[in-house]
This record gives structure tokens, sequence and C-alpha cells, in this order.
């Protein structure tokens, strides 16, 4: 069994053992040198003596960020920070690095944010970056654990599409043998198609893209998406869904990842549900009380989503939204056909969900093509679904990257992306 450095505190004292790392740092004596070595788990002190290593004289050239491999005896009464040393009796270099390093990996300082994607291998080194990802793949496990919990199938839509799944120019074409196609903006039609077949529930851990020209913190052109789609639902309904999720998917990962979240992150906290609700007229009425001047069917700016964030603690709904401001397959309201049956969930100021009950009628579908300026021969595939028994159904999409930018307080969603890809960035 491979060791890490967290493991040592299980094993005996004065047990041979054998473990691998990169030299975080080394200090130097005539015929003796202490070398930091680090894995993704910790780090600890390995002594390198001259007359116990053979290769000592290569091993005291040793740069930092070369990979060795270390066998020796663990010594768990040393006097070093950790309280925990390798005696080191023999020492493998595996890999050197060349000097000087694009960018330090514990140094004090900083580069700016362009040269750490630039050198996006040596960044995720740092233990607080690499923190994020374990953050963030432990809450992908949550979620994936409520989901099955609770009869989903989780599915695989394709990415390359030859049709706008919300219409609109924030589309990238590419060549498709003789054909035009695009990369999906999201596996919406796909998720209802596949309720007309009786899957019931489904959802979807993927990549999708938006070639929109935003340039801003919270904005990429391909990110990953949550996406479920329940029948015979509502919106209220998949509403519980994804609070449930939520608060399933951070109590899992407070308590697999221990003190590291309290270490990187003091402020995270269990979540309960329900989350508060606020329709969309009554956030107009509250941001116009608080110093905006707002209409019906205006969109919230990040100013007033400041504002409107201070009202709620944690999470919160956003619900009831005007048609104009949904795709064209969002159902409308019964008791008032100017609104929809949708909601955006909000973390703080940022929005991380989007979702609605769906029309399920072929007649109505056909008549919302037709508002919204659509051309329903694109969409033959998707709406044949709907005129041969379409359950009533309700379903959303999250942006995994945007929610833990938001939960571990983040300043930019590139933070929460290991390559990001942006208006300027396709590398590496």
């Amino acid at each position: 069994m491979r060791i890490y450095v967290n493991n040592l505190n299980e094993l005996n004292d004065n047990e041979r053992i054998t473990i691998n790392g990169w030299v975080q740092e080394t200090r130097k004596i005539k015929n003796l040198m202490f070398i930091i070595l680090r894995d993704n788990t910790g780090i600890v002190q390995v002594t390198a003596k001259k007359n116990t290593l053979s290769n000592y004289n290569e091993i005291y050239d040793l740069t930092r960020e070369s990979v060795i491999s270390v066998s020796g005896i663990l010594n768990k009464k040393s006097v070093s920070k950790s309280g925990v040393e390798i005696n080191a009796d023999k020492i493998e270099i595996l890999s050197y690095a060349e000097t000087p390093l694009p960018m330090g990996v514990i140094d004090k300082v900083s580069v700016d944010f362009d040269t750490r994607l630039n050198n996006r291998f040596i960044d995720l080194r740092k233990p607080e970056n690499f923190f994020i990802f374990k953050f963030e793949s432990e809450l992908l496990f949550g979620i994936r654990e409520y989901m099955n919990s609770n009869n989903f199938i989780e599915v695989h839509t394709p990415k390359t599409v030859a049709a706008a799944t919300e219409g609109g120019a924030d589309l990238f074409k590419v060549k498709y043998f003789e054909k035009d196609a695009y990369l999906n903006q999201s596996p919406q039609l796909y998720k209802e198609i596949l309720i007309s077949s009786g899957f019931d529930k489904v959802f979807e851990v993927g990549p999708a893209f938006r070639a929109e020209k935003e340039n801003t913190v919270r904005h990429l052109n391909e990110f990953t998406s949550i996406d479920i789609e329940v029948a015979f639902a509502d919106d209220n309904y998949v509403m519980g869904i994804l609070e449930n999720s939520m608060a399933h998917a951070i109590k899992h990962t407070i308590k697999k990842l221990g003190s590291d979240v309290f270490k990187y992150n003091s402020s995270l906290g269990e979540v309960k549900a329900p989350f508060p609700r606020i329709t969309y007229e009554e956030s107009i009425y509250y941001l116009n009380n608080n110093g905006f001047k707002l209409n019906f069917g205006d969109d919230f700016s990040p100013e007033a989503m400041k504002i409107l964030a201070g009202k709620f603690d944690n999470f919160y709904f956003i619900t009831k939204w005007p048609v104009d401001l949904r795709p064209f397959y969002t159902m409308p309201d019964e008791n008032n056909p100017e609104l929809t049956k949708s909601f955006d969930l909000q973390l703080n100021d940022i929005e991380i969900t989007s979702g609605a009950q769906r029309i399920h009628n072929y007649k109505m579908l056909e008549q919302n093509f037709l508002i919204k300026g659509l051309n329903k021969n694109n969409f033959e595939f998707y709406e044949k679904a709907f005129k041969y028994g379409m359950p009533p159904h309700a379903g959303w999409g999250l942006g995994l990257e945007r929610l833990v930018m938001n939960l571990l307080h983040l300043s930019n969603v590139r933070e929460s992306t290991l390559f990001p890809r942006d208006r300027t960035r396709l590398s590496p």
C-alpha cells in the first residue's frame, strides 16, 4: 500500500517506510541536509546524512519541486514542527525540476493571475489551490449521492447538436463533416425527450458551452453543468430537490474533509432546507425601495443583486420570472400569463441555478416558437417528442464552478476551474 504524509502518524515508530513526493525546500549543512517533502496530503521532514546515502552529493544539489522517492526509518519523536521525520537511507531522484521555477509554491511573492493560469501545473501544487478541487470533488459526490438515493438515472447527452437549446447567438459553431453543428448550451432538450421516453427522473453532469462575450469574474465559456429533469413534477417540487441536494452535499463535504474545510474557509457551515423564497415582483419592490429604479421586465444588475442578497443570509430562491426573461420551453404561470413557473437559486449575490416547470403541451410549445421568433424546423427532433405523450415535467441546471466559487468565497470563477476557457484563454 502506498504511504502518504497523512498516514505517518498511524504507523509505528522506527518502522521502515517508502514515501514519494516533491521537494518543497532544503536546508543544508556540509554532511547533513533536511528536505521538506510534500505530497497532496501534507509535508514531512526528511533527514539525509552523507554517511548513510551513497548518492549524497547528487542529493545535495536537489532543486525545489524535484520529485523523489524516500526510503528510511520513521522517527515519531522528532523535534521537527510536525513531530515526525524520516531518517533516509535511500533517496531516488525520479525527476529533476529545472531552475528557476516559473512561479513558487510556498514563496511569499505573489504573481498575477495570468501567470498562475499559464503555469497551472505548479499553481495547483499550492495546498490552498489543491483543496478547492478536493472540495469540488466531494461536493459533486454528495450531489450524486443524493440523486442516486432518490432514484435518479444518470444520463449522458450529446454535446454536438444541430440546434440551439435556448435560441439566440451565444453558440459555438463547428464543422461536422458536411454540416454545421454547435456545441451544446445545455442538455435541456434531450432531458425533456428522455422524460417523454418514461425515464421519470434523470440527472447529468457534463460540460456546457456558451459563446457569451462576457469577460467577468463569474463567466466562463465552458463550464460543468449539473442538470436534472423530473416527470409529473412542477417548479416547487424540483426546488425541493435542489435545496435538499445542496444541504446534503454540503453536509457530506464538511464531514469528509473535516478540519481542512475550516482551515481554508472558516465561514462555511451546514445549510438547512427549505431555503427562503422571494418572487421577481417582490424583488423589484424591495430594490426600488433601496435606491434602484426598476420596471417590470428588467433584469437585475450585479449591483442590484448585491443589495437583494443583503436581505438573506445564504441560499435563496427568486421565483416567478417574467415570460420575456425566460426560454421558450418555460411554463407560464396559470394565474398570471406574464409570469412563469420558474426560479433562480442564488447564493449571496450570484445565480448558481436556473430552473422551471416546462411546457408539455405541443400546441403551446408551437406558439412559443413563434412568440420567441424561433424557427421550429430547427427543433423538429425535440418537438416530435411532444406529439405522442409528454407528461408534465420540471427541472434545473446548476453551474458547479460558480457554486464552488461562492461557497469558498473565491474572487474569480477561474479559481474553481482546473483549466478555464474564456474569451482570451484556450490554453493550457
